[in-house]
């Protein structure tokens, strides 16, 4: 019904940048919060940042003055732009939608994950 596809990921030297992109397909009335979220290996996915229908954001301290979520409602995609890159962001970004569709309603989807590797 709904697919999330994340590309943009890949190797960035530290202090580099790298822009993510999720593009929201499917059958979608409309999207309401987006957002992306990080998980390192044995450890819990943890929001990275969040952006509403509205624009209103919100991001996890670490990455703050860092990175920058932001959204395109006509194209269903969701950005986020990653500037002085750490190291220790190097880990699997996930897109994440919460979308009305045309059949089933209120759902939250998830994309597959896109590799974000920050060499120090």
């Amino acid at each position: 019904q709904v697919q999330l596809v994340e590309s943009g990921g890949g190797l960035v030297q530290t202090g580099g940048s790298l822009r993510l992109s999720c593009a929201a397909s499917g059958s979608i009335f409309s999207i309401n919060d987006m957002g992306w979220y990080r998980q390192a290996p044995g450890k819990q996915r943890e929001l990275v940042a969040t952006i509403s229908r509205g624009g209103r954001t919100n991001y996890a301290d670490s990455v703050k003055g860092r990175f920058t979520i932001s959204r395109d409602n006509d194209k269903k995609m969701v950005y986020l732009q990653m500037n002085s890159a750490k190291p220790e962001d190097t880990t699997v970004y996930y897109c994440n939608a919460e979308v009305i569709t045309y059949n089933t309603g209120r759902i939250t989807s998830w994309g597959q994950g896109t590799q974000v590797t920050v060499s120090s």
